[in-house]
């Protein structure tokens, strides 16, 4: 009932620490419908996946930036590797991922592509990493 009529746009990243970039590809990705959700990883599979000293923001501050964006309208922590369980439950019409997945497997796509939705690879802008502004950080 909370859909009704809107198309439901679904992205999922770290966003752990928000820079431009990341500002950029949510006002693209909230352009295609007309209700973003923003999925973050929880903090436990962030240091899985980037290591020990990720994430800088905890989960709670990364979900909070992330829900004071105007272009946001919901923001999901998801605990699993993958947030294949949450777009299921969700059933987006539009899958977001930046474009550095090109030629590889998207989580959840095959099951948006199955329900009639489309899975959108939005090109990032250039010089906008959280690892490089971690590092560029640590340098000092």
């Amino acid at each position: 009932l909370w859909r009704e009529g809107k198309k439901v746009v679904f992205a999922h990243v770290c966003f752990d620490v928000l820079h431009t970039g990341h500002l950029s590809l949510l006002r693209r990705a909230a352009a295609l419908g007309d209700f973003l959700i923003v999925a973050i990883n929880a903090d436990a599979t962030v240091r899985k996946l980037k290591g020990a000293g990720r994430p800088v923001n905890t989960e709670r501050d990364r979900a909070e930036m992330l829900g004071g964006l105007e272009c946001t309208g919901a923001v999901i922590v998801f605990t699993e590797d993958t947030p294949e369980r949450v777009i299921r439950a969700i059933k987006p019409d539009v899958l977001v991922k930046g474009a550095e997945y090109v030629g590889t497997d998207v989580p959840g796509a095959e099951f948006v592509r199955s329900c009639g939705g489309r899975v959108e690879l939005l090109t990032m802008v250039d010089g906008r990493s959280t690892t490089k502004t971690v590092e560029k950080i640590r340098a000092g």
